[in-house]
């Protein structure tokens, strides 16, 4: 079978919005070339990120790129994905160059060329993200192991929003919290609660393929006893003062609109987790949440994105 390399010039903004649209085309799977990588330091165990070429990643944004099958409605794909895409702008999300291309490629090449980009990544004082192929022993007795597929849908783990919502979730997360993870994508965030001792996690999105995905997440690193993934938008029909803590990592449109609710589902003293957020955005994101009945605690900061734990009142 020929596979197709769709490559997407953009900005880390942009990210999280082509993947999602990538992925409601049919691509399996999305690979981000970000020149971050390039100089990010990593523990010496990770030496893999050494064999990276820098041929490979943009002087200036990122790379967006996902592989669908050459069949004869790929021209109509294309064109759909390019229309989705120039329509962020109306959401006010910067796409950059927006420069996109087509490349044809083996089935035999596609199989195996993704996985030079993934190796094992800590990405918390606690966290190792491992993909499922590889053979990884935990360096300390208390390291938490989260296996992903990064040829399943909705990413790695290891996009910068991930990674300061898991950091969030170390710091808030009880022992016996009831959770509630908004837009839960491949289910990481979960499975992160879970690992942290929480005795109650339920996992929301409306895509039917994340939910899909999610679940299949949960079984890999046993932690179905404790989390429920169910479809639904955002946070509707979700009973009052039921979560010791939120964790949302969607877009800061989507948080604008449901901060109310969150002030209605999360307990007197717990706290809402909210990543997904540019920079630019991070103080209208504040200032909605305290409107809504929440206290900032603490902000974080990470390449061009802002997480941010507030707690209730």
């Amino acid at each position: 079978m020929k596979w197709s390399e769709i490559s997407i010039h953009t900005t880390n903004e942009a990210i999280e919005p082509i993947s999602h649209i990538l992925h409601e085309a049919g691509a399996s799977g999305v690979v981000i070339e970000d020149p971050f990588e390039l100089t990010k330091e990593r523990e010496d165990q990770f030496g893999e990120i050494y064999q990276l070429n820098p041929d490979d990643y943009p002087q200036e944004g990122v790379i967006v790129k996902a592989y669908l099958p050459v069949n004869s409605f790929l021209g109509e794909t294309v064109d759909a994905i390019k229309e989705s895409i120039n329509n962020l702008i109306i959401y006010d999300i910067d796409i950059g160059k927006n420069h996109v291309t087509i490349s044809e490629v083996n089935e035999e090449e596609w199989a195996t060329a993704w996985k030079k980009y993934y190796y094992p990544v800590k990405i918390s004082e606690k966290f190792t993200i491992v993909p499922t192929w590889e053979i990884y022993e935990p360096v300390s007795s208390d390291e938490l192991i989260i296996e992903l597929d990064p040829g399943m849908a909705f990413g790695t783990g290891t996009h910068p929003t991930t990674v300061m919502c898991i950091q969030a979730l170390e710091r808030t997360v009880r022992q016996g919290d009831r959770v509630i993870d908004v837009g839960t994508g491949s289910g990481v965030l979960s499975i992160a609660a879970a690992q942290l001792g929480a005795k109650d996690v339920r996992a929301y999105d409306l895509d039917e393929v994340a939910v899909t995905t999610a679940k299949l997440n949960i079984k890999l690193n046993k932690v179905s006893e404790n989390v429920t993934i169910s479809q639904n938008n955002l946070l509707e029909g979700v009973e009052e003062n039921s979560a010791d803590v939120v964790v949302a990592n969607i877009l800061a449109e989507v948080i604008l609109r449901f901060t109310d609710d969150v002030a209605r589902v999360v307990k007197p003293g717990g706290s809402f987790i909210a990543s997904g957020i540019i920079q630019q955005k991070k103080d209208q994101v504040k200032d909605a949440l305290v409107a809504a009945g929440f206290d900032i605690t603490e902000t974080i900061l990470m390449e061009d994105w802002v997480a941010i734990i507030a707690k209730r009142k």
